[in-house]
Formats: C-alpha cells, structure tokens, sequence
C-alpha cells in the first residue's frame, strides 16, 4: 500500500512539497491529537505514526498478542457504478474478478502499459453493477482518472476519498471486539458484510495488512468519531491499543506484504515484485498485460526476496546488497528490525540467480553485515484462522 510515511531510521524522507498546512486530516485528527500520538506525513496526509504511552514496539506486540485498533482513513476510495461495471474493472487491473462473487474483496493492481505499477488496491465485489475501490492514498487520483477515461458510457467511476474513514481492527482478539458491538464475524476472509454501528450503515471488511486475523469498516466519514469510540470502548477488556503507521509497517515488512513505494512502484512490476499470483495471466485483456508476459516469460529482471539478519545489522531501504565478492546484488526496498524476532529483516530486489539460503552482505552505515536470502513471510501469518 503507498508511502512517504517518514519512519525512524528511514532513508526516504517524507516530500519535501507538502507544508503542513497543505496535508489532509482523517476525520478522527481530534482524537489523534488527544491519545498524544506523534503525526508524520503519509501520501499527502497527516497521520498518526505512533501514540503517547508505548510506541511503535508495544503497538505492533498488541496486534501479535491481542488486538490494535488503526485509522487508515488516508486510504482512498472510489466508486464504480452501472452497466459493465465489473467488467470495466476487469479489463483494467491484473486479477481476474471473474474468480470471486458477490461479496468477496480481491487484491489487483493497476499497471501501466510497460508493466510499472500504477497502485496496488482492493476490489470490493458488490455486483456485476458496483465495484468499491480502496487505492492508496496518494495514487486514487491517477487510479480513478485513468477508469474514467476508459470507462464506456453508462459506467461511472466516482472519487469518494474524503467520504469515508476506514479503520482496521487487527489481532488475535479482534473477533471479540466486534461481537461485542454486534458486527459480523463470521464470514470468509477477503469477503465483507454490511452492519450498523453507532447508528451508521457501515461495510465490515474481513481484509487487513497486518497478517493477523482482522477487519476493516468502512465508516461513513460524519460517524467516523463515535465508531472510534464505540470500538475502543468495546476492545477495553481485551487490552486494545490505538496503533500508528509506525507498527502497521513493521507487522506488513514482517508479513513481506509490498508498499507502494518501495516494492512496487512505476519501475516496479507485479513480476518483480512476486505478485503475478493477483495477475489473471489467462484474461484476453489487462492495463500491461504484454509487458508483464514478457517480463515473466524472460526471467531477467531482479525479483523480491527477504534478507535475515545474521547479526545485529538493521537494514534500511535504499543499502545496497552483495555478494562475498562485493559484486553488487540489488538493492534493499523496506528493512526494520522485527519486534517479533528481535532481529534485522528487509526486503529486496535481488538478481535472479541468488537462491534462498544464500548469505548476502549488506553496507549498513559503513559496516558488512552478513543477511541470509530467504522467502517471506518472516512470522507465519494468521489471516485464514477461524
């Protein structure tokens, strides 16, 4: 999902364009400010990147452990509605709607015709006549532009970024959260349910970035305040804690989930970054579908793996990889270290040739250190648990 979040530590910088003035405020900003959390930019918005009382470490250990409540409402969101609806998004992005039904979210990609990815997003699936989108921040303007130039007449794609809010409830313990309000907890995951919460119709996602068993409610954005309250009320007696963007990027990094920005981009695919399984290779027509074919079909370009620490090291985006020889590898695109594992972890794009379990070196600061190659996820996820 997309990203100029200035993190601790991180080598990419939050843009330079944005002044404060000019950031955009999730319409639970207010509460933000009263939990005492330290804002940082994200995709043109001011968001909270971690809170008063514990920080990132004890955000990302309530979500592993127990149960984190997140506003993504920086998130975007976009409607497309009426006759060939669904098929206007199918012709578009990479994943083939055809394999889900009424009901279900599907994970797909927007690319461009040389294969650059444009957006990563989820397709919610109301019917063959509604389509909801959730683009990210900074990129819904060009996803929505780009559907309505291509939309045929009678096909109307609207931007819905400041209409809603969207907070996620992640961790073991979410499901009780949400019975306790009375929202549904018993669908699949990557479906969602309509609900009423606080007197607000609102959409119950079983979607998340987290890798723990979640949800996401799409909240109109006049009620956005009293469901963040209603929530944290409700998760009170299972220990739920406000979480920033901070610990949402160390628990998806553990995961190997991508962000745009730093796994895929405009100069990076779905091929490199191992995500042709949300490509329907098979489907007659998609935005880059040649371009990725032939990327796919000629295995040159650096593909994603995970790099382990062996030692102390904390990986950064930016640092390069090598091998024993210092021949250059590729480059690292997200690195932390793992609250979970208590060690460096990052990854990267690397050049065809290097197999997991290989040992890399990496230039951390101006010391070698040693990282093993290997396949994420780096903590075993727990999404499909019921």
């Amino acid at each position: 999902m997309s990203a100029t979040l200035r993190l601790p530590g991180r080598a990419r910088p939050a843009s330079p364009r944005l002044g404060v003035m000019d950031l955009l405020h999730s319409p639970l900003h207010d509460r933000h400010v009263a939990l005492g959390a330290k804002l940082a930019e994200f995709g043109g918005w001011e968001m909270p990147l971690e809170y008063a009382g514990g920080g990132v470490l004890a955000e990302h250990k309530a979500v592993r452990d127990g149960v984190g409540l997140f506003d993504v409402s920086h998130l975007g969101k976009a409607l497309v509605r009426g006759t060939g609806a669904a098929a206007l998004v199918n012709a578009s992005f990479t994943n083939d709607l055809a394999r889900i039904e009424p009901g279900k979210a599907q994970y797909t990609l927007c690319c461009d015709e040389d294969g650059g990815t444009v957006d990563d997003l989820i397709a919610y699936l109301r019917s063959d006549f509604e389509v909801f989108l959730i683009p990210n921040a900074a990129n819904t303007a060009a996803v929505v532009e780009r559907l309505q130039a291509a939309a045929p007449e009678g096909v109307e794609v609207v931007d819905q970024h400041r209409d809603f809010a969207v907070l996620a409830i992640q961790g073991p313990s979410s499901d009780e959260v949400l019975q306790a309000l009375d929202l549904p907890v018993d669908h699949e995951y990557m479906s969602f349910a309509d609900a009423t919460i606080a007197g607000a119709s609102i959409t119950v996602c079983r979607t998340g970035y987290t890798g723990e068993r979640g949800y996401e409610l799409v909240v109109p954005a006049a009620s956005a305040g009293e469901v963040w309250d209603a929530v944290l009320a409700a998760g009170e007696p299972f220990g739920i804690r406000a979480c920033g963007l901070g610990a949402r990027d160390t628990l998806r990094t553990e995961m190997g989930y991508p962000l745009h920005g730093h796994e895929l981009s405009a100069e990076i695919s779905p091929v490199m970054a191992r995500a042709g399984w949300a490509v329907g290779w098979k489907k007659p027509a998609f935005w880059g579908k040649e371009a990725l074919e032939t990327q796919r079909a000629e295995k040159t370009v650096r593909t994603l793996r995970g790099l382990l620490a062996q030692g102390r090291g904390i990986p950064r985006p930016g640092m390069t990889v090598a091998d024993a020889d210092g021949d250059v590898l590729g480059e690292i695109t997200s690195g932390t270290f793992s609250p979970t594992l208590r060690q460096g972890i990052a990854l990267a794009l690397l050049d065809q040739g290097v197999e997991d379990g290989a040992t890399v070196v990496v230039d951390v600061r101006g010391r070698s250190e040693s990282f093993t190659v290997t396949k994420p996820p780096f903590v075993q996820p727990s999404t499909k648990e019921s």
